[in-house]
């Protein structure tokens, strides 16, 4: 496959990796592993394996498919990787804290994987954190968004461990934007919020509410429900007894449908305006909502431009359609910084044997600075936050047949 100006270009960027490529040997010598966290080895005839730790199962499989089939392609594109095939291992985290802690654990087991892809989901990735923290490797997430995981201070939530990285952006950016757009654009003055108890939602509520706050706003009800709940009348009703000007709710299908759904009903909350975000951004949540969705507001990534055309192109020619959600630009941003961070510090006996440093890597990563990736110009601060909000945006649901949505605009 020909590569684009925009691959040639970023590749000149592992330079600011490290060094420019492998370390040569000369043939045949024996390398010595000298990393402080230890070397993963390729031998001649093997492939260098990095693993997908994406959500294949269940009603957000939509997150791990769009973000796995980036990663594919990222592959394609990337080729070989000093003479080896790059292998693909994908384990299933589940959008949950018990398959991110499964996943992690394949993976850690796995010695033959020298950097892992993912969790799409916050609860996962909290999970997933800590065992790929003490397996010595590298995780980077292309949509995890919860502002805890790059957090260090545990007294202020946070879970952060050496070796974690992400290309979403962190919702203190996405819950300021909401909250900006509720207050200034909209003209809310009261605002309501409802969370699903995981780290990504309660964590996005919390902050929508606070810039609310902040604004003059006034929050008039926060809480929860269940993931798997189907009766959303009673929080609905709990609601009405202050109806707010604006409900915003960012949880995952399907208990945003019917939330949605069932909230027309609710006396008190008819001129209720409703507000979302990314993790209901799906192509299938008309379908699974019906026309009580039009209407709906919902904060998500925007990535354009010539490199974004051509990634949907590829998409098109390998997949078929468009990406299901709207992190699969940052997943293959993500993939191609991992993958020149490996070039970048590999050992090369001559042979075609490689010796891969695991805190060579984390070193690497840290030291991004000007990626210009897909998703914009990526910069890895001392937590692993490499993006920043400028890739974010309004969107609102008024049509079911188009996707994506119609684009707010916030001038």
């Amino acid at each position: 496959m020909r590569r684009s100006i925009f691959l040639l270009l970023t590749a000149l960027l592992v330079g600011m990796l490290g060094a420019a490529c492998a370390v040569p040997m000369d043939d045949g010598e024996a390398m010595a592993c000298t990393d402080a966290l230890g070397c993963v080895e390729v031998a001649a005839d093997e492939p260098v394996t990095i693993a997908s730790m994406n959500v294949l199962s269940g009603p957000v499989s939509f997150l791990g498919l769009d973000q796995t089939g980036a990663i594919e392609i990222a592959i394609d594109d990337f080729g070989d990787l000093l003479g080896h095939e790059i292998a693909l291992v994908s384990e299933d985290s589940q959008c949950s804290a018990e398959g991110g802690q499964s996943a992690a654990q394949k993976v850690a087991a796995n010695s033959s994987v020298v950097g892992a892809l993912g969790t799409a989901c916050s609860s996962a990735g909290t999970a997933a954190l800590p065992i790929i923290h003490e397996a010595g490797l590298s995780m980077i997430s292309a949509s995890n968004t919860s502002p805890t995981l790059t957090e260090p201070d545990p007294e202020k939530g946070g879970v952060w461990q050496p070796g974690y990285y992400r290309t979403a952006h962190n919702d203190l950016f996405q819950g300021r934007l909401a909250g900006e757009f509720a207050y200034n654009q909209l003209g809310a003055r009261t605002a309501a919020t409802i969370h699903d108890g995981s780290p990504y939602a309660d964590s996005l509520q919390q902050v929508m509410a606070d810039v609310f706050t902040e604004l003059g706003g006034r929050i008039t009800y926060q809480g929860a429900v269940n993931v798997g709940d189907t009766e959303m009348l009673p929080i609905l009703t709990e609601i009405a007894t202050d109806p707010p000007d604006i409900l915003f709710y960012p949880i995952f299908q399907p208990e945003v449908n019917f939330v949605t759904d069932q909230i027309q009903g609710v006396a008190g909350l008819e001129d209720t305006i409703l507000m979302s975000a990314d993790a209901a951004f799906s192509s299938d949540i008309m379908a699974n909502t019906g026309e009580s969705i039009l209407g709906l507001y919902l904060t998500s990534p925007l990535v354009q431009g010539e490199a974004y055309d051509e990634l949907l192109a590829k998409w098109e020619a390998k997949f078929g359609g468009l990406p299901p959600s709207a992190f699969h630009a940052h997943s293959y941003d993500a993939t191609m910084m991992l993958l020149q961070a490996i070039a970048s510090v590999a050992q090369d006996d001559g042979a075609g044997n490689l010796l891969i440093g695991k805190q060579a890597i984390r070193d690497a990563l840290s030291a991004i600075e000007g990626f210009s990736g897909i998703t914009g110009t990526l910069v890895c601060g001392e937590t692993g936050d490499c993006a920043t909000g400028e890739a974010l945006a309004v969107y609102q649901i008024n049509d079911m047949e188009a996707w994506p949505p119609e684009l707010v605009d916030l001038e």
